[in-house]
C-alpha cells in the first residue's frame, strides 16, 4: 500500500517530518524515505530498506544531520522513494501512492515524446513514480502534469511533492486513498493518515476532494485546481488499511468497524452459541467488539500477538515465510481455549493459508469448535487500484480457486457475479467450500449491503470492486 507525509514550516520541519512518516509504518514493509529542502544547502535525501528494522530506528541519525523548513517522505511497499528530478518545471521531490497497470504503454508515450529511458529497478520494473514525473514533465506546468497524469493512468495515483517553494499535493483522480492537511501554529502538513499530526500539535484543516490539487506552504494551502465530482474511496481503509485513530470522509475506521462486528453479530442472531468472541490480531480486534457488544457473548483474547520484535509492519515477502511470522506472533492462553467454542473475527480471507494455520494451532490447543466470521464479503477480484495484496493473479484467491474447479479456469463474470451474490445457491456453496478446505466450524461472510451500512459513506463514492467486481 503506502503512506506519505509532507510539512512546511517557518521553522525546522524535521522532526515533525520524522514522526509523521513514522506514523504511516503499518502501510509498508519495504521501502522508507525522507527528503528535505533548506535555502542554503538545497534538496537532501535518505531512503532505507526497512524489511527487517522499524523505520525510526534506519532514520534516526538521519533525522539528526537533516536540515529544512520543506520536507516530504514515504513509507513504500516496493518502490524507492523520494526521488530528486531536474527538469523544465525545475528541482524537485516527489513521493507517490497508488498503482499504474498501463505502464508499458505509458512508456511508449513519454520515449515517443522526448522521454529517453527510464531506470530499471531489480525483477525489471519501472519505478511508478518516476513514471509520474516522466507524465508530469508532458506539460509546461507542474499542476498540468499532474492532472495529466492522474488522467492517463489506468489506477490510482496520489502524489506529494516537494519544491523550493513549498508542497504540491494532489488527491488521486477518483479520491481511492485519502489526503489530508493539518495546521499548527506556523506550519501546514499534508498527510495520508489523519491521525498522524495530531501528537505533533496539528488540527484539522483540509480533506482533499477526488482530483483536487493544493500548494501548501508555511502560511497556508491554496488549492490550484478544485475537486473532481466522483469518488471511489477504498472501502477496505475502514476494513483493514486504516490505522483505528484515522478518519476518513468523516468516519472513523475504529468506529465504523464496531458497526461491522455489530452486524455481523444480527445476522448470527440464534444460529450458533459460542463461549467468547475474538478477534485475529490486531485488524480483526476492534471488529470483534463490535461482534461482542452487541451479541452479548463475552469477547476475550485467546492468543496475544507479540508485538516486541514483530509488529504488525513486519511480513517478509516470500509466503512460506510469511505464513512461519504469522505463526510464531501469536502466543496462546490455554485456559481460554481448550474445551471452548471459540468465535473469531479476521479483517478478510485472502489466500486462507494463514487462517487456517491459526484454526489448527487452535484446535491443538484444545478448542471445540472454530467459528469464523471475516469482516468483509468474500474477495473475487484482485485489486485493480491499490497494492493492498501481494497476490499477482486472481487465482491465488481462495474463493477463485474454488470458482474454477466448480466452473473451469477461466469463468465468465456473469457466472462470477452469481457467487458475489450472499442470496445465491452458488454462492452458500462456495462457503461451504471453503469451510470445509480450512476446517472451520461454521463460516459467514460480511455481507456487502451491510458492509456498505457498517461504513455509512454514500455507496456511490465507495470503491467495492474486489468484492462486487464493479468498477
Amino acid at each position: 500500500m503506502g503512506g506519505f507525509f509532507g510539512v512546511a514550516s517557518k521553522t525546522s520541519c524535521v522532526l515533525d517530518l520524522f514522526f509523521g512518516i513514522d506514523y504511516h509504518s503499518h502501510l509498508g514493509t519495504r521501502r522508507a524515505g525522507m527528503a528535505v529542502y533548506d535555502t542554503a544547502k538545497g534538496f537532501d535525501r535518505a531512503i532505507h530498506n526497512i524489511e527487517n528494522s522499524p523505520f525510526r530506528t534506519k532514520f534516526e541519525q538521519d533525522a539528526a544531520l537533516l536540515t529544512g523548513n520543506l520536507g516530504i517522505g514515504c513509507i513504500s511497499d516496493y518502490e524507492p522513494q523520494p526521488l530528486l528530478v531536474r527538469s523544465h518545471l525545475g528541482s524537485f521531490a516527489i513521493t507517490t501512492v497508488g498503482r499504474i497497470n498501463n505502464v508499458d504503454k505509458l512508456m511508449q508515450y513519454c520515449t515517443a515524446h522526448g522521454h529517453t529511458h527510464f531506470l530499471e529497478m531489480s525483477g525489471g520494473m519501472v519505478n511508478p513514480t518516476e513514471m509520474v514525473v516522466a507524465l508530469i514533465n508532458q506539460k509546461a506546468t507542474m499542476t498540468e502534469g499532474i492532472r495529466y497524469a492522474q488522467e492517463v493512468i489506468d489506477g490510482s495515483m496520489s502524489i506529494l511533492i516537494l519544491t523550493p517553494e513549498g508542497l504540491v499535493a494532489a488527491r488521486d483522480r477518483m479520491g481511492r486513498t485519502p489526503v489530508v492537511i493539518g495546521k499548527k501554529e506556523d506550519a501546514f502538513c499534508v498527510s495520508f493518515e489523519s491521525f498522524a499530526y495530531v501528537n505533533l500539535g496539528y488540527e484539522d484543516y483540509k480533506e482533499l476532494g477526488p482530483g483536487e490539487i493544493v500548494q501548501v506552504t508555511p502560511d497556508g494551502a491554496e488549492t490550484l485546481l478544485e475537486p473532481l465530482d466522483k469518488m471511489r474511496i477504498c472501502s477496505f481503509l475502514w476494513v483493514y488499511f486504516g490505522y483505528p485513530t484515522s478518519t476518513y470522509e468523516g468516519v472513523n475506521v475504529e468506529e465504523m468497524r464496531y458497526k461491522c462486528g455489530e452486524l455481523l453479530a444480527r445476522r448470527d442472531e440464534g444460529d450458533i452459541h459460542p463461549d467468547m468472541v475474538a478477534g485475529v490480531p490486531d485488524s480483526g480486534t476492534a471488529h470483534a467488539i463490535g461482534y461482542a457488544n452487541e451479541s452479548r457473548v463475552p469477547f476475550a483474547r485467546p492468543f496475544i500477538k507479540y508485538t516486541p520484535t514483530w509488529p504488525r509492519s513486519f511480513m517478509p515477502t516470500q509466503q512460506s515465510q510469511r505464513n512461519l511470522i504469522a505463526r510464531m506472533k501469536l502466543i496462546p492462553v490455554h485456559r481460554l481455549i481448550k474445551g471452548k467454542s471459540l468465535l473469531m473475527i479476521d479483517d478478510s480471507i485472502v489466500r486462507g493459508t494463514q487462517l487456517r494455520e491459526t484454526t489448527e494451532f487452535l484446535y491443538n490447543n484444545g478448542a471445540r469448535e472454530v467459528h469464523i466470521r471475516p469482516a468483509c464479503p468474500p474477495l473475487l477480484f484482485g485489486c485493480r487500484y491499490l497494492n493492498f495484496s501481494r497476490s499477482r493473479s486472481d487465482m491465488d484467491l481462495i474463493t477463485r480457486r474454488i470458482i474454477a474447479k466448480r466452473e473451469g479456469e477461466g469463468a465468465e463474470k456473469e457466472i462470477l457475479m452469481d457467487y458475489a451474490n450472499p442470496d445465491s445457491q452458488n454462492y452458500k456453496e462456495m462457503l461451504e467450500e471453503i469451510r470445509k478446505e480450512l476446517n472451520f466450524t461454521s463460516l459467514k461472510f460480511h455481507r456487502l449491503d451491510d458492509l456498505k451500512k457498517s461504513i455509512d459513506v454514500d455507496p456511490c463514492k465507495l470503491c467495492t470492486y474486489c468484492w462486487s467486481g464493479v468498477e
